[in-house]
């Protein structure tokens, strides 16, 4: 098949290119609403850099023919992906009245793009030949860290189609990727674009729930992870999205749970959404809230490690991440932060850029030289079994903030240090 695909950040790029590796003829558009802008060289790119194995894999499509960069759509398209950022719906009513124009063709659009609830109602609103064209909604299921992987092998598939033509089309479309699927549901596309919000919405508000458990567990003197096991051990709940931290950050996550609790507004409506919204950047700040009480509200002069700075593992993205917003606090208090990051460090310092008082360290022991606590922020593989008495003579007061939970609470105390978990 020959598809365009419209769009300059992860979800089209992801979609480009397994599309192209699955034999099609993929041709990507970055940059449609201006074609004077020059594309940049594929690794200058962040998202391709950010996302494991995404680079390679453009590059190895691009060399085989199967996929073009270029400044329009060629002229026998049949299907058009749109996965443009959420604020760029004008745009993509534009490309629809555009590629739709004629008729003779038959013409299918894949709306993957984060619009909100009824937006590709809008896009077929514009079609003026309906027999022959129509649009549909693919809901983006993607996940940053294991994006290949989530659109190659999907567990499930939403298809929001109401067209048996374009349904027929759609499931040919995905058959090189539908084979893992144990769900397919094909539903009315108003129905799919709010099941996307409604499941991205549920998951916010039980990290939301954890969390203010933690908290509570905290203030009370009880183990959160107890309780956390005793809930997950019951059917009803399960472990999934349960366990406790410093806050969520991603780009398309947050944006997801914001553009669904603004619809909700919209309708007058409260919303449980607008409370986890607002609670999560709250606890972004709680790594830096503990470590100051330990010290009685007097940080200058003090010298704190961060291991870990992507908003979650697997990925360099640092898109909403905590860490940025406990660097920031621990600089305003005149602290010296040394950070470690397996992937992240070269965004971080592109965000900070060459403060004296930030250390962007290659390895994670040398970030702990001379420091008077150690913060957990992202609970990367390598961090989970460190060696503890490298450890404890590398830093000058052994205080350990883990706020990813990811050390055993007895074990550390038993090493000799202060260890403070979230709601341990």
């Amino acid at each position: 098949m020959k598809i365009t695909v419209y769009g300059k950040e992860l979800t089209s790029w992801v979609a480009a290119a397994c599309l192209a590796r699955s034999g099609n003829e993929v041709t990507i558009i970055e940059n449609p609403s201006n074609a004077n802008i020059r594309p940049q060289p594929l690794p200058a790119i962040r998202v391709l850099v950010n996302e494991p194995g995404l680079l390679d894999l453009v590059e190895e499509q691009i060399h085989s023919g199967r996929l073009v960069r270029n400044l329009q759509s060629e002229t026998d398209t049949t299907i058009h992906w749109l996965a443009l950022n959420a604020d760029e719906i004008s745009l993509a009513k534009e490309i629809v009245s555009e590629e739709t124009l004629e008729s003779g063709t038959q013409r299918l659009i894949v709306n993957q793009s984060n619009f909100g609830v009824g937006a590709t109602e809008q896009l077929q609103n514009l079609l003026t030949h309906t027999e022959q064209h129509d649009v549909i909604y693919l809901p983006d299921l993607i996940q940053e860290g294991n994006a290949i992987n989530d659109f190659s092998t999907p567990k499930r598939l939403i298809i929001g189609a109401d067209r048996e033509w374009s349904i027929i089309q759609t499931n040919a479309l995905l058959r090189p990727f539908s084979q893992s699927a144990d769900n397919i549901q094909v539903m009315a596309p108003k129905e799919a674009e709010f099941t996307k919000f409604a499941i991205t919405g549920m998951l916010a508000i039980r990290i939301g729930y954890i969390n203010e458990l933690a908290n509570l567990a905290d203030q009370i003197n009880v183990d959160i992870d107890v309780i956390r096991q005793g809930m997950g051990a019951d059917p009803r709940i399960g472990h999934h999205y349960m366990s406790p931290g410093c806050g969520f950050g991603g780009q398309n996550f947050q944006e997801y749970t914001r553009k669904f609790s603004e619809l909700f507004e919209q309708k007058s409506n409260p919303s449980l959404l607008a409370t986890v919204i607002k609670e999560n950047e709250v606890q972004k700040e709680l790594l830096f809230r503990k470590l100051w009480q330990h010290y009685q509200c007097d940080l200058k002069g003090k010298t704190v490690s961060l291991w870990g700075g992507s908003f979650k593992p697997e990925t360099a993205s640092i898109d909403n991440a905590p860490s940025l917003k406990i660097i920031e606090a621990l600089l305003a208090q005149q602290v010296t932060v040394k950070l470690h990051d397996p992937q992240a460090l070269q965004n971080l310092q592109e965000y900070f850029g060459n403060d004296h008082s930030l250390e962007y360290c290659d390895n994670r022991y040398t970030a702990l030289e001379n420091s008077d606590a150690l913060l957990i922020v992202t609970e990367w593989q390598e961090y989970w079994s460190p060696d503890y008495s490298l450890m404890l003579s590398k830093m000058r007061t052994p205080l350990i903030i883990d706020g990813r939970n990811i050390f055993d609470k007895e074990m550390l105390q038993s090493q000799g240090f202060t260890y403070t978990g979230i709601g341990r």
